[in-house]
Protein backbone atom coordinates (compact mmCIF):
# COMPACT_ATOMS: atom_id res chain seq x y z
CA UNK A 1 0.00 0.00 0.00
CA UNK A 2 3.17 2.46 0.61
CA UNK A 3 4.51 1.76 -2.66
CA UNK A 4 1.11 2.62 -4.35
CA UNK A 5 0.34 5.82 -2.01
CA UNK A 6 4.10 7.18 -3.16
CA UNK A 7 3.76 6.28 -6.51
CA UNK A 8 0.36 8.52 -6.63
CA UNK A 9 1.49 11.30 -4.96
CA UNK A 10 4.33 11.50 -7.15
CA UNK A 11 2.06 10.69 -10.36
CA UNK A 12 -0.01 13.50 -9.38
CA UNK A 13 2.57 15.99 -8.59
CA UNK A 14 4.22 15.20 -12.04
CA UNK A 15 0.98 15.51 -13.88
CA UNK A 16 0.08 18.92 -11.78
CA UNK A 17 3.82 20.84 -12.92
CA UNK A 18 2.91 19.56 -16.68
CA UNK A 19 -0.54 20.76 -15.88
CA UNK A 20 0.49 24.46 -14.77
CA UNK A 21 2.99 24.82 -17.52
CA UNK A 22 0.87 24.13 -20.25
CA UNK A 23 -2.09 26.95 -20.50
CA UNK A 24 -5.69 25.34 -21.71
CA UNK A 25 -8.20 28.24 -22.69
CA UNK A 26 -11.18 25.27 -21.58
CA UNK A 27 -10.42 24.78 -17.77
CA UNK A 28 -7.65 25.09 -14.93
CA UNK A 29 -6.79 23.59 -12.19
CA UNK A 30 -4.90 23.40 -8.75
CA UNK A 31 -5.12 21.83 -5.52
CA UNK A 32 -7.13 22.10 -2.58
CA UNK A 33 -5.25 23.25 0.62
CA UNK A 34 -2.03 20.76 0.29
CA UNK A 35 -3.64 17.89 -0.25
CA UNK A 36 -2.02 16.57 -3.59
CA UNK A 37 -5.46 13.59 -3.67
CA UNK A 38 -7.93 16.87 -3.65
CA UNK A 39 -7.90 19.61 -6.61
CA UNK A 40 -10.37 22.08 -7.49
CA UNK A 41 -10.81 22.86 -11.30
CA UNK A 42 -12.70 25.36 -12.85
CA UNK A 43 -14.46 24.49 -16.10
CA UNK A 44 -15.14 27.00 -18.78
CA UNK A 45 -18.52 26.24 -20.66
CA UNK A 46 -17.02 24.94 -24.51
CA UNK A 47 -17.80 27.84 -26.88
CA UNK A 48 -20.83 27.72 -29.23
CA UNK A 49 -22.58 25.60 -26.53
CA UNK A 50 -25.40 26.06 -24.44
CA UNK A 51 -22.93 26.15 -21.72
CA UNK A 52 -20.35 28.89 -23.33
CA UNK A 53 -19.91 31.46 -20.81
CA UNK A 54 -19.90 29.80 -17.95
CA UNK A 55 -17.40 28.81 -15.08
CA UNK A 56 -18.14 25.97 -13.45
CA UNK A 57 -16.37 24.91 -10.07
CA UNK A 58 -15.67 21.11 -9.85
CA UNK A 59 -13.55 18.94 -7.09
CA UNK A 60 -11.32 16.19 -8.41
CA UNK A 61 -11.11 13.59 -6.05
CA UNK A 62 -7.98 11.05 -6.87
CA UNK A 63 -8.55 7.59 -4.84
CA UNK A 64 -4.69 6.31 -2.89
CA UNK A 65 -4.24 3.94 -5.92
CA UNK A 66 -4.31 6.03 -9.02
CA UNK A 67 -3.78 5.50 -11.60
CA UNK A 68 -5.00 2.40 -10.99
CA UNK A 69 -8.74 3.62 -9.98
CA UNK A 70 -10.10 6.87 -11.94
CA UNK A 71 -10.28 9.94 -9.65
CA UNK A 72 -13.44 11.50 -8.79
CA UNK A 73 -15.12 14.85 -10.27
CA UNK A 74 -18.07 16.21 -8.51
CA UNK A 75 -19.15 19.90 -9.86
CA UNK A 76 -19.50 22.30 -6.79
CA UNK A 77 -21.69 24.89 -9.32
CA UNK A 78 -25.03 23.77 -9.64
CA UNK A 79 -25.32 21.89 -12.90
CA UNK A 80 -28.49 20.79 -15.59
CA UNK A 81 -26.98 18.10 -17.54
CA UNK A 82 -28.00 14.63 -18.38
CA UNK A 83 -24.62 12.92 -17.55
CA UNK A 84 -24.37 15.39 -13.74
CA UNK A 85 -26.12 13.39 -10.90
CA UNK A 86 -28.03 16.22 -8.53
CA UNK A 87 -25.52 15.85 -6.05
CA UNK A 88 -22.99 17.23 -8.98
CA UNK A 89 -21.18 13.86 -9.32
CA UNK A 90 -19.70 13.56 -13.41
CA UNK A 91 -21.12 10.25 -14.59
CA UNK A 92 -19.19 9.35 -17.94
CA UNK A 93 -17.24 6.60 -18.96
CA UNK A 94 -13.55 7.37 -18.30
CA UNK A 95 -14.71 7.74 -15.10
CA UNK A 96 -15.91 4.54 -14.46
CA UNK A 97 -13.76 1.53 -12.60
CA UNK A 98 -11.45 -0.48 -15.31
CA UNK A 99 -12.59 -3.66 -16.86
CA UNK A 100 -15.90 -4.60 -18.56
CA UNK A 101 -19.40 -2.82 -17.58
CA UNK A 102 -21.83 -5.83 -16.03
CA UNK A 103 -25.01 -4.24 -17.67
CA UNK A 104 -23.19 -3.96 -21.21
CA UNK A 105 -23.54 -0.53 -22.13
CA UNK A 106 -19.53 -0.08 -22.18
CA UNK A 107 -16.39 -1.37 -23.45
CA UNK A 108 -13.45 -1.64 -20.90
CA UNK A 109 -11.67 0.85 -24.25
CA UNK A 110 -14.47 3.41 -22.94
CA UNK A 111 -14.06 3.12 -19.21
CA UNK A 112 -10.90 4.53 -17.00
CA UNK A 113 -7.30 3.37 -18.21
CA UNK A 114 -3.89 4.08 -16.29
CA UNK A 115 -2.96 6.28 -19.38
CA UNK A 116 -5.69 8.75 -18.92
CA UNK A 117 -4.44 12.39 -17.03
CA UNK A 118 -6.05 15.31 -15.56
CA UNK A 119 -6.30 16.80 -18.45
CA UNK A 120 -7.73 13.95 -20.51
CA UNK A 121 -10.22 13.75 -17.57
CA UNK A 122 -11.03 17.63 -18.36
CA UNK A 123 -11.39 17.47 -22.22
CA UNK A 124 -14.02 14.71 -21.48
CA UNK A 125 -15.90 16.34 -18.88
CA UNK A 126 -15.68 19.28 -22.04
CA UNK A 127 -16.72 16.95 -24.68
CA UNK A 128 -19.44 15.62 -22.57
CA UNK A 129 -20.82 18.88 -21.99
CA UNK A 130 -21.09 20.09 -25.75
CA UNK A 131 -22.55 16.71 -26.49
CA UNK A 132 -24.68 14.62 -23.74
CA UNK A 133 -25.27 11.59 -23.53
CA UNK A 134 -28.70 10.59 -23.13
CA UNK A 135 -28.95 7.23 -23.38
CA UNK A 136 -27.57 6.50 -19.87
CA UNK A 137 -28.53 9.33 -18.16
CA UNK A 138 -27.36 10.39 -14.43
CA UNK A 139 -29.99 13.17 -14.62
CA UNK A 140 -33.43 11.42 -16.01
CA UNK A 141 -35.10 15.39 -16.18
CA UNK A 142 -32.49 17.08 -17.37
CA UNK A 143 -32.16 13.83 -20.27
CA UNK A 144 -35.71 14.15 -20.94
CA UNK A 145 -35.65 17.76 -21.40
CA UNK A 146 -33.01 17.66 -23.66
CA UNK A 147 -34.45 14.85 -25.93
CA UNK A 148 -37.89 16.73 -25.70
CA UNK A 149 -37.72 20.48 -25.68
CA UNK A 150 -34.03 21.65 -26.53
CA UNK A 151 -35.71 25.13 -26.16
CA UNK A 152 -36.64 24.76 -22.32
CA UNK A 153 -33.40 22.55 -21.87
CA UNK A 154 -31.35 25.47 -23.09
CA UNK A 155 -33.00 28.21 -20.69
CA UNK A 156 -32.61 26.21 -17.62
CA UNK A 157 -28.75 25.75 -18.58
CA UNK A 158 -28.42 29.87 -19.02
CA UNK A 159 -29.60 30.03 -15.22
CA UNK A 160 -26.67 27.79 -14.13
CA UNK A 161 -24.23 29.64 -16.36
CA UNK A 162 -25.13 32.85 -15.07
CA UNK A 163 -25.09 31.42 -11.66
CA UNK A 164 -21.60 30.26 -12.06
CA UNK A 165 -20.55 34.12 -13.34
CA UNK A 166 -21.69 35.41 -10.32
CA UNK A 167 -19.78 32.75 -8.25
CA UNK A 168 -16.24 33.94 -9.31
Amino acid sequence: MGDDLNRAKLLLGRQLADFQKTANDGFSAGLIGDDIFRWEVIIIGPPETAYEGGYFKARLTFPKDYPMKPPKLTFISKMWHPNVHSNGDVCISILHEPGDDKYGYEKASERWLPIHTVETILISVISMLADPNDESPANIDAAKMWRESKKEFTKRVAQTVRRSQEEL
